[in-house]
Order: C-alpha cells, then structure tokens, then sequence
C-alpha cells in the first residue's frame, strides 16, 4: 500500500500530465446511421487537429477520410455539420480549400464544388433532383459582409444555384421524406439564433425552385431549434416560446400543438451546425434527449398518449442524438465516463460503445467527482456551478490548510458547462487546486429567462456570478481567499480580464484568446458575431460609451493582479490585437504577466503541442504567483 504524502495543495505530482492529456485524447462528433453502418467524426489533436470521418461496419472501425482532407466547415467560423452520408456516399466540407467533396466508400474523394470563396455545411439530399441543399456563405467580395443563403449542388456537373437568399442566417435545411417540402431556420441581424428565429415551410415547383413560403413560427422573442418531418411529413420543432425549449408539432390546420412542456430544454444554442435533440422511432414516438437542473436525459415520447419515459442510461452530457428505428446513436459522457459514440437499443434499453475520446486507464484515487451547487448571487438570484474538490490518493494536505480555487467562466457566454469526464479538469484537482465551473447568469439549460439575464448585462451578471461562486466556496470553509484564480476562453475570458480589472476577489488569472476592448470586438469581428453585443451591452455606436466603461483595457489602472495571455494568431473571432493591447499595457505598469502565441491556431486551440504548452503554462503561472515549490 503507497504511503500517502503530506504536501500543500499545489504541490501534488500527479499521473494526469498535459503529455497524457493530448496523446490519448480526441474529439468525437457527428454520429449518423447509414443503413448497418455508422460513422462519427474525429477530431485528431495528434495529427494536428485534423477531422476524420470513422466508419463501424462488421464490428470494426475504420477511417474514411484519407490525409490530408480534413472535415471541418469554416460557415460561421464555428462550423460543425460538415458531411453527410448516404447510402455509402459522403458528402463533405473539406478545411483547406472549403470545398466540397464526394467520396464513395473505398475511392478517394473527389471534388463537386469548383474553387471559390464559399464556404458549405448543413447538408440534406434531395435525391429526387439529384441534388444537394445545403447552407452557403460568400466571402468572394471582401468589401462587403458575407452573403449566407440557402443553395443547391447539382450531382453531376457541381454546378451551385440559389435556393433562398434574403436573411442574414441560415440554418437546418429539412426535406420532408416526399421530397415535396422544404423547412428551413433564419434569423437577422441584430439577433442571434437563441434570441430570435424564423421557422419557414415551403413546396417546391416543377423546376425545384421554392414556391408558397410561410413563416411556420418564431418572432423577435421566440427561439426556434432543430425542424424535423415525421415519418408521414407532419413538420415538428424545438420552441422556446414558453421560456423553455420544448417541442412542438405543426398540424395539418397550422396550429402549433406542444407535445410535452416541460420545465427543460429539448434544444440548444445554435453556435454549430448539425447538432441534434430528437429523432423519430416511428409515427408516433419520438426519442429525444433534454436537459434539466444541469443533467441531460434520455427519453422515449409516445406523442399519441403524451407520455415521456426516461430510458436507463448512465450518461449525464448527450448529443449528437441519431434515430433509426429502435436504434439510437449518441455521443454520451458521465463525470465516470470519458465521451464516447454510443449505440443503443430503445427496446432493450443496452448500449454498446463504439469508441472513446479518452481510452486511458487511470486509477480513480486520481480523479474528483464533482458536486452541483446553487449559489445566492446579486440582486436576490440564484445561480448554478459544478464543484471539484482537490483529488489525489498519493497526498493529502497539512491539517488546517485550505486548497487554492480556480474559477472557469465559459464561453459563449451563451453555452453551458457540464459534469462531463474532463481531464483537463482533473489535472487541475490531482494537484491539489479546487475547481469551479460555472454556469452563470447568460448561460444555457435553465431557460430562456436565466438566458435573458445577461442582456445589456454582459461584464456585471457574469462576472457577478463567478466572483459570488468564489466567495460562497470560501465562506464555505472550501477554498483559500489568498489563493483565488480565474480562467476563461473567448467571452470567458473577458469575463475574465472583467473580474480581474473591476475587483480584487481574485488574485491571478488566465485569459484564452479573450476580448480586452469590447470596441474593437464590435467593429472586428466575424459576421456570426457582428451583431451580438447589441443585446449583450448595447447598440454601437450609439451607446459607446457603456463599451468604453465595461472594457478592461480602459481601465488598466484598476488592474493590479498578474494575468496570464494565450492567443492564436489567426483567430478571426477575437484578434490577436485584444491580447497584445492588454498585455502590452501591464508590461508598461510592471504587473508580472506572460504572452503565449501560436501562429498556427484560430479560435481555440486544436493541435497537440499547443494545448500541452498552454495548460502547463497555466500552471506553472500560477505555481509562481503562489508560491508553490512544483512546476511541470
């Protein structure tokens, strides 16, 4: 039996190294049915961040797409939805060239569409023209905004025309399985898909060109997700016209009947294409995955009796839910369970995982289990976070000592946190750091109203929440208050630079690849964005002045606490100049910082050695400011 060493938190060596962390780790997404078949998509940081599409045949896996294509759509620079397949043919995005390819399985894709500045995703088949509908987005004149519209790609000669074109955003493109009728989503500026969407039905002429277009749903206060056709061609969708996101079918007389409210979401912000919460088993049952109090759900709705019942399963984060008869697809993960793409039996209710992200074997003496906390927050509301305690069965501390505190703030701000297996978590906790994720006021998965609460409120209500996280922990007895830290990518971390600069709760922080001047983010920025902060703080520029006053970078003198900067230099969302501005200006008044770049990311980091670099950096930044005797 190993001894177990008395050290400070901080200071614990541990088994889970950034080293360990990138090589048995990928990313897994887009699982789709192709008759027996199954594919998904990987995403390969040891190969450089390349996307892979995996096929499971026979009971065995294979890769489909040969290097160097990797499978990543650039539409709204998130991307996602990147290939289709059907009847052993893929349709796909390609990276590099944002063409797309045509491969059947065991040849070598080709090229459908010719070389241009448009980028594609969200693709469906319209067999019956022998065509692809799908979203496109124009960047061939740089003088101009991006043109996004609905279009189609001819089989045979690649030849791209437009379908719908008007809105600034387009997204789900859905063919009913007559192939009669088309159901589409669209938004407009100044408004994003989880504020407001447009749900449109309409039937196709004898050309193949749209006719009768309605507008089925939404408005400026109602969100729209994921249009889908029954088996007999009835339209349903995801609404949160009710505060949640619950779904609905469109009858034959256009009324719109909810199939089961609910407080909990059956949908999702739409920051990437081809996510999915719901499939149909047959006419009159639909299996859906929905979110409530943090925790994601299977279940099995019989829309005839309106009755939902939940299917055992032991994973807490689902997505990506595919439905093929009694067959169910996911990709599924558990605060025990590294992410894996799951394959299921509604019937029997057993699963089968097909792959995982993580195959590594570690013993769970290393591993903290977190523990969901509500938290009293500013003006009399409650707010929500996943607590993980410190973790490691080789230390413990000296009595009386208190473990320092790292607060995560999410990105988006419109996303959500989850209790999924994450060993970049656990890295933290098995060296002896306490670990918040917070899902504060702004974020996902409790409503339209939580959502709501960050409008014109973004830099107060979240940075509120994470500071009030922070103090519940201490007041707790949990964490040390000299050894507070906070950490957040993109939004995160300006909630981040906005924590540090207007309190003094925290002691150091990291920012990844975060905003300092919200000015510049508002008139430099991608489309999918350009708009977002008329809602977040106000209209620009109108209402300049609140982006001056809510910007860290204007208020440097009040930041007195060092602070961490890793950027990649081709980001397009938030450019490298937010982060050299803000650290340009510490240096200059003597506050301890560090600039870590990588000139081969954007938006995130991807590639194997740069998530090592950073995460160790991360540390070892904080290892200095608190004094603790280790780094790695």
């Amino acid at each position: 039996m190993t001894e177990v060493k008395i050290a400070s938190y901080g200071e614990w060596r541990s088994p889970i190294t950034s080293d360990l962390i990138v090589s048995g780790s990928i990313g897994l997404s887009s699982v789709k049915f192709d008759q027996k078949d199954v594919y998904w998509l990987e995403n390969r940081p040891s190969e450089g961040g390349r996307a892979v599409i995996v096929r499971y045949t026979n009971g065995r896996k294979e890769d489909v797409t040969p290097a160097p294509f990797n499978v990543r759509s650039r539409v709204h620079e998130y991307g996602g939805g990147a290939f289709l397949i059907k009847d052993g043919v893929i349709y796909f995005s390609n990276y590099a060239d944002q063409r797309v390819y045509v491969q059947k399985i065991g040849e070598h894709p080709q090229p459908l569409t010719p070389e241009s500045q448009v980028r594609y995703t969200d693709f469906c088949l319209d067999k019956s023209r022998n065509r692809l509908i799908c979203v496109a987005e124009d960047h061939s004149n740089p003088e101009k905004e991006p043109e996004n519209k609905l279009v189609t790609i001819d089989l045979n000669s690649g030849e791209v025309k437009n379908l719908v074109q008007g809105a600034d955003f387009y997204t789900s493109p859905r063919l009913s399985p007559d192939d009669s009728q088309l159901a589409w989503l669209c938004w407009h500026h100044p408004y994003m898909p989880w504020e407001s969407t447009l749900l449109h039905l309409a039937t196709f002429d004898e050309q193949g060109e749209i006719k009768d277009s309605e507008i089925v749903a939404g408005s400026e206060t109602e969100s729209i997700c994921q249009p889908e056709f029954s088996p007999n061609g009835t339209l349903h969708f995801s609404s949160d016209r009710t505060d949640w996101w619950n779904l609905y079918r469109r009858e034959k007389d256009g009324t719109l009947t909810p199939l089961y409210p609910l407080n909990a979401e059956f949908g999702y912000p739409h920051w990437v294409f081809g996510e999915s919460v719901y499939g149909f088993a047959d006419e009159n049952t639909i299996v859906c995955t929905y979110t409530q109090n943090g925790i994601w759900h299977l279940a099995s709705l019989d829309t005839k009796n309106n009755n939902l019942t939940n299917l055992n399963v032991s994973y807490t984060n689902i997505a990506y839910l595919q439905v093929n008869g009694s067959q169910i697809l996911f990709t599924g993960g558990s605060p025990n369970q590294p992410t894996a793409v799951v394959l299921g039996d509604t019937v029997n209710q057993e699963t089968e995982i097909l792959q995982q992200a993580s195959n590594l074997d570690l013993d769970d003496g290393y591993l903290t289990q977190p523990e969901q906390i509500e938290f009293p927050t500013s003006n009399g509301n409650t707010a929500y976070a996943w607590y993980y305690p410190p973790q490691n069965k080789d230390y413990q501390a000296p009595d009386g000592e208190l473990p320092p505190l790292l607060v995560k703030s999410h990105g988006g701000p419109t996303a959500m946190t989850t209790a999924s297996y994450n060993l970049r978590i656990q890295y933290w906790t098995s060296r002896g750091f306490a670990f918040v994720d917070v899902n504060y006021g702004g974020s996902t998965g409790y409503g339209r109203d939580y959502r709501q609460r960050l409008a014109k409120n973004w830099g107060i209500v979240d940075v509120e929440d994470c500071i009030n996280v922070a103090k519940y922990l201490v007041e707790a007895q949990k964490v040390n208050q000299e050894k507070l830290a906070i950490s957040g990518g993109s939004a995160g971390g300006y909630t981040t630079l906005a924590a540090l600069t207007f309190h003094d709760v925290f002691k150091a922080g990291a920012s990844y690849y975060g905003i300092g001047d919200l000015e510049i983010l508002a008139t430099d920025t991608h489309k999918f964005e350009s708009r977002y902060l008329d809602n977040l703080i106000g209209k620009y520029p109108e209402e300049k002045e609140i982006y001056k006053v809510r910007s860290p970078l204007n208020h440097i003198e009040k930041l007195s606490c060092p602070v961490a900067f890793f950027q990649g230099l081709e980001d397009k969302v938030v450019p490298p100049n937010q982060a050299e501005m803000m650290v340009k200006a510490l240096k200059e008044k003597g506050i301890t910082t560090t600039y870590v770049t990588f000139a081969d990311e954007g938006h995130g980091f991807r590639k194997a050695e740069n998530i090592k670099k950073a995460l160790d950096g991360e540390f070892n930044f904080y290892a200095k400011i608190f004094g603790f005797s280790c780094q790695n």
